[in-house]
C-alpha cells in the first residue's frame, strides 16, 4: 500500500498496480489514463485518483474486458453524471461474461476434483 502523498513516481505506480511503465505510458497514449502530471523536471508524477484508476482498469482487464470497451468505460466516467446507466450497462454485461468464465472455471475444476478423487481411490 502507497504512504499517503499527493504525488507518486512511476517506480510507486508500478509497485502498486503491478503494470509495467510501458503498460502505463500505453494507457495514457491511448487515453485509458488521462495525461499525467509532470514535475518541473517533465518527469512522471501520478496523483491518488490515478492510481485509482489503474486499479479499477487492473480489474476490468484480470477480468478480460476488452481494450476497446475499457476505452468506452473511460469515456463514459469522464463525461460524466449523466452518463452513469450506460456505465451500469457496460458493467452488468461485462459482469456476465465474468459469471460465465466463472462456471466454466467451476466446472472444469469438479472434473479434476473428479480425477484426484478416482487418483485416491485406486492407489490405496
Amino acid at each position: 500500500m502507497l504512504p499517503d502523498m499527493s504525488v507518486f513516481t512511476p517506480g510507486q505506480v508500478v509497485e502498486e498496480t503491478g503494470f509495467s511503465l510501458d503498460t502505463l505510458r500505453y494507457y495514457e497514449r491511448i487515453g485509458l489514463l488521462e495525461p499525467v502530471g509532470r514535475n518541473a523536471a517533465g518527469q512522471r508524477r501520478f496523483t491518488q485518483d490515478d492510481i485509482g484508476w489503474l486499479g479499477m482498469v487492473r480489474c476490468l482487464r484480470d477480468t478480460g474486458m476488452p481494450i476497446a470497451e475499457m476505452l468506452r468505460f473511460a469515456e463514459l466516467v469522464r463525461a460524466g453524471e449523466h452518463t452513469i446507466p450506460d456505465r451500469i450497462a457496460l458493467l452488468e454485461a461485462h459482469d456476465r461474461r465474468v459469471e460465465a468464465q466463472v462456471a466454466n472455471l467451476r466446472e472444469k475444476q469438479t472434473a479434476i476434483r473428479n480425477k484426484i478423487g478416482y487418483y485416491r481411490a485406486v492407489s490405496c
